[in-house]
């Protein structure tokens, strides 16, 4: 595992916090067709590259049983604890074969989002998991390689702090955060965006507070002036607090995305949003998304992009 006292020069005072764990590659097993490299090359990447100095990698905890609940039912969270959940189940999230690390991994990758969150309520600016943005899991049940859903369960425990009493979640990952609408359907005081590909995973949409559709094969410009609309219905909204779902898997070389996005289309999508989060001085917490470019480079690219460009956000919040 990597960790922030590599980095060769002292960190500047508003370094980039993002949590990270070795477990997020080893707890995926090495035949699952899940890129599970992408989490040590990007790492890496990053630790190693000049932005390294505004960046300080946390190690996550584990979260807790009683803070899975707030967002999912206790039979299904203690059936997946228990590891007795059953064929069925397990062939609807995916990430098979599965191994026993893959228990300790999902409570490790939702504690990093706690940490993040919690981080911001108590400092503001921004942080980040490198991982998550598990928008496919259900109240219920697990779906589209997301067991627990880290965006409904950090929304929830953000409204139980007096500071907050609006949240957004911005998830522009190519596809429907569909699990994150259902959860959160009641709650108005969250207010659920997803901008995504009409004719991609999940094929039985959900329903978002706003739905932002694009047909397959869409590109820079008119990504980007949905993107514009979907940053205009969240300021309307006047949040305390925004969990941006920051796939990337609308990249043109994305096996699972259909949308054809250049990687500086998706530099300009984040800047977007990270100018509405300077403006605003707006406390975010960045959940990494998909991404699944052949080659995986691209990916790594594109999120190192991100990250790196937070970094920089960071400093001026």
């Amino acid at each position: 595992m990597y960790e922030s006292k590599k980095v060769k020069n002292p960190p500047l005072l508003n370094t980039l916090p993002i949590w990270y764990h070795s477990i997020y590659t080893d707890g995926i097993h090495p035949d699952a067709r899940f890129p599970r490299d992408r989490y040590t090359k990007l790492v890496h990447k990053l630790l190693y590259s000049e932005f390294a100095p505004n960046i300080d990698i946390r190690t996550p905890k584990k979260i807790s049983r009683q803070n899975l609940l707030l967002a999912h039912d206790e039979y299904y969270v203690d059936k997946f604890l228990n590891g007795e959940l059953d064929e069925k189940q397990i062939k609807r999230i995916g990430l098979t074969p599965w191994t026993p690390e893959i228990i300790p991994r999902t409570l490790m990758l939702m504690g990093g989002a706690v940490g993040a969150l919690e981080h911001v309520i108590e400092n503001g600016g921004i942080a980040a998991n490198l991982a998550g943005g598990t928008h496919h899991a259900h109240r219920g049940f697990g779906s589209g390689y997301c067991i627990f859903n880290d965006l409904a369960v950090c929304a929830i425990m953000a409204l139980e702090n007096i500071n907050f009493n609006r949240v957004v979640i911005l998830d522009l990952d190519v596809h429907q955060g569909d699990g994150t609408a259902t959860i959160l359907e009641d709650l108005e005081s969250v207010l659920t965006i997803s901008v995504h590909c009409s004719k991609n995973f999940p094929f039985r949409k959900t329903n978002s507070d706003f739905d932002l559709e694009l047909e397959p094969g869409a590109e820079d410009e008119e990504y980007l002036e949905v993107v514009k609309r979907a940053i205009k219905i969240t300021t309307n909204f006047n949040p305390d607090l925004i969990l941006f779902q920051a796939g990337v898997d609308g990249l043109k070389s994305d096996a699972l995305g259909k949308l054809n996005i250049t990687r500086e289309g998706m530099r300009r999508r984040n800047n977007l949003v990270f100018d509405m989060i300077k403006k605003q001085s707006l406390p975010t917490v960045i959940f990494m998304g998909g991404g699944y470019s052949k080659p995986i480079s691209d990916t790594i690219d594109a999120f190192y992009d991100l990250f790196a460009d937070a970094s920089l956000v960071n400093l001026e919040l």
